[in-house]
């Protein structure tokens, strides 16, 4: 890792295209291009040492919202493992457990306790706030200018960003999607969830298909998924609420403080209550937030919250626990009828706005944005976030997020099967894996040995591919975004 730390506000993607700009150069001596290569074996060693040093210390150089990298890392790890368990246990046909709430049919599990499931089934939880910091980072820097009647910069700034945000996004699934799929036909692998077309040229042409058809922001025909990479779902939705905040900020920049923070506010009432805008109602949220924080640093905030700062530690403290509880929401289905009768969701359930259809984004909504307020207000809790691991999970979190998908399909498929963990589908085409090296599935519900024993090879390969990917594609499309722009201007 470098010396120099780089959070989620300092990172280029998040920058204006000033006029002084310039690429960087892409002469390299072939010293620094071995360098470069070597630095790919990295990721174990920085893991090793930053999991197992006894003094996980942070960063020097980190700033005040070093905390959102750590936060989004860790969410994204929390989307690896709940993908994981569900794929697993699905052979065993006790992802229901997982899912409903504890006590549901008489289901009395660990993994499925008030909190604790939160570390088994996290991964909706986890994608709700990507969305709540993705409003917050977006809207930093143009709420910066807006504050200072920065109207020039604040053009400028939105025109780069918006120019940006669909090649920053799409370009590394563009990638992981098109190897994905070649890897069908050039080393013939199997996958349960792939349908092959009969030729490369073929699936080539189905693959580009479907992705510019996923990829159109206003797109309202065929199915939400994109069936290359199934987790790539909240990928459109990142870009659906990015077009918000910045169409936000332009509309808003003129007007007073308090009418500018009231029209945010009646923005996420609509979003949530009037119109089913479940995701526009978080990316605002995080727009509030970060406004109210700017406020904040500039001690311009309005009264009302000047009058609760004696109570601030008992009312983070206790939006953390609320966020807690609600990101645990069943969600086996979309059926309030469920709910209603899940043990501690009865009273909650009759909360549920009528626009709402898939109820748990809801009870999401409010524990997503009760986290990302809370946790720079509960001190061990900020600390946490800023340590090493989770700030190293937050650097390569976009090449986790997308690498994980392909990595369990292929690779975890065969290891699970080895260890006991498999349906019809692996033993008809992975006869050779079928308890390869079978282990007992002791232990509790998500724990079990025979589970946990492929992530001696999973975790660590995951890792390292996702930090591949992240110098190899995600940081080189950031950069080709910014050249690609800088390069258009007159």
């Amino acid at each position: 890792m470098s010396t120099k730390y780089e959070g989620i506000l300092d990172a280029g993607e998040w920058r204006e295209i000033t006029p002084d700009w310039k690429p960087s150069s892409s002469n390299r001596t072939a010293t620094r291009r071995l360098a470069y290569i070597r630095q790919l074996a990295r990721p174990f060693r920085s893991w090793l040492s930053m999991s197992w040093s006894s003094s996980a210390e942070v960063p020097k150089a980190l700033r005040s919202t070093a905390y959102l990298d750590g936060l989004r890392g860790f969410a994204s790890f929390l989307v690896y493992w709940h993908h994981h368990q569900l794929w697993a246990h699905a052979s065993t046909h006790q992802n229901q457990i997982f899912e409903d709430a504890f006590g549901y049919d008489e289901e009395y599990r660990f993994a499925s306790f008030h909190g604790i499931r939160t570390f088994f089934t996290g991964g909706h939880y986890a994608v709700s706030t990507f969305f709540v910091i993705s409003g917050y980072v977006l809207s930093a820097k143009p709420l910066s200018f807006i504050q200072n009647q920065q109207y020039t910069k604040l053009g400028d700034n939105v025109a780069s960003a918006l120019f940006r945000r669909w090649l920053r996004l799409y370009l590394p699934l563009i990638v992981v999607t098109f190897l994905y799929m070649t890897s069908w036909h050039t080393f013939g692998i199997w996958a349960v969830n792939a349908q092959p077309e009969n030729t490369w040229k073929d699936e080539l042409r189905s693959w580009y298909y479907e992705f510019k058809n996923f990829s159109f922001l206003y797109n309202q025909g065929g199915d939400p998924w994109f069936s290359y990479q199934f987790h790539s779902w909240s990928i459109q939705i990142e870009f659906k609420g990015s077009v918000v905040i910045y169409s936000c900020l332009l509309a808003l920049s003129r007007l007073t403080r308090n009418a500018r923070l009231w029209c945010q506010l009646f923005l996420i009432i609509y979003f949530m209550y009037v119109a089913d805008g479940w995701y526009a109602a978080m990316f605002v949220s995080g727009m509030l937030l970060c406004d109210l924080d700017l406020l904040a640093a500039k001690n311009e905030l309005p009264h009302i919250f000047r009058k609760l700062q004696p109570a601030k530690s008992f009312i983070f403290y206790h939006l953390f626990a609320f966020s807690i509880y609600l990101g645990g929401v069943p969600s086996v289905n979309s059926d309030i009828n469920r709910l209603k009768g899940s043990r501690g969701w009865y009273y909650l359930s009759c909360l549920k706005p009528q626009a709402v259809f898939d109820y748990k984004w809801f009870y999401l909504f409010w524990a997503a944005v009760f986290l990302v307020s809370s946790i720079p207000r509960i001190p061990w809790l900020k600390r946490f976030f800023e340590t090493r691991p989770c700030q190293y999970l937050g650097r390569i979190s976009f090449g986790l997020y997308l690498v994980h998908g392909p990595i369990l399909w292929t690779l975890g498929d065969r290891l699970y099967t080895a260890t006991g963990w498999y349906q019809e589908a692996q033993l008809a085409h992975l006869p050779q894996w079928a308890n390869m090296f079978k282990l007992p599935k002791f232990g509790p519900l998500g724990l079990e040995l025979s589970f946990l024993a492929p992530h001696i090879v999973l975790l660590p390969f995951t890792l390292w591919l996702a930090e591949i990917f992240t110098r190899l594609v995600d940081e080189p499309s950031v950069r080709f975004a910014q050249l690609l722009y800088r390069r258009l201007l007159p």
